[in-house]
């Protein structure tokens, strides 16, 4: 088996075969505000959710610092729970400190007569990494609880790959922990996938896998 995998890297000329080969799949920590809002009605409450994502991308429960740039606009207590004192706007922000590190994303909030939701969707370019056709736009949309993710109509992607399949991550290097959307059975033109129970900021990527090989073809960074 390690034979064949050290094969095809070379003839794919890739960069990892995850299951025999040394993969250098760290990235970057970060604590990221997974629920957020745009505007709170004065006098009331919003429920603010954060999650830290570790050097491989992945979730642990870790102590979540919030605080509020302005509190006696905004006030956020230890849980993430936020109150609209008065007329104004603050910026609430989450961190995480592991005694080296400090990781932080914030988000400004406004105060006003309701609470309104953020305006939520995303985008990105698709990019092979080998030398196999892979490339267009692509947006996600919150629709209620579901995941919608709108592939352009300038997407191509080669027909040649046995088992290309598409992923969401947070690690673009291992499908390890990712969330499996389903196989590629549109290699042209614009199509969609609609998955459920997803957030829109739970994902950072896009990541198109060999299956039957577990080779990376290419990736797509969600802004």
């Amino acid at each position: 088996m390690k034979y064949f995998c050290i094969t095809l890297l070379s003839a794919l000329t890739l960069t990892a075969c995850i299951q025999d080969d040394i993969v250098f799949d760290t990235v970057d920590p970060e604590v990221r505000i997974s629920r957020a809002v745009d505007t709170i009605a004065i006098d009331s409450s919003y429920q603010f959710e954060a999650v830290y994502l570790n050097n491989v991308g992945v979730a642990e429960l870790v102590d979540i610092l919030w605080e509020s740039s302005a509190p006696d606009v905004i006030s956020i207590d230890n849980n993430g729970l936020a109150s609209a004192l008065q007329t104004g706007s603050a910026t609430i922000s989450a961190s995480f400190s592991d005694g080296t590190t400090l990781v932080r994303d914030e988000v400004e909030v406004h105060t006003g007569e309701e609470t309104v939701a953020q305006a939520i969707e995303r985008s990105g370019v698709i990019q092979t990494t080998t030398f196999y056709q892979l490339e267009g736009n692509f947006t996600i949309e919150q629709v209620d609880n579901d995941l919608l993710i709108e592939i352009a109509d300038d997407y191509v992607a080669s027909s040649a790959l046995p088992g290309l399949y598409l992923y969401l991550t947070n690690n673009p290097t291992t499908i390890a922990n990712a969330l499996e959307v389903g196989p590629v059975q549109v290699f042209e033109g614009a199509h969609s996938y609609t998955i459920p129970n997803v957030n829109i900021n739970t994902y950072n990527y896009l990541l198109y896998f060999c299956k039957p090989f577990t080779v990376k073809v290419g990736d797509g960074l969600i802004e």
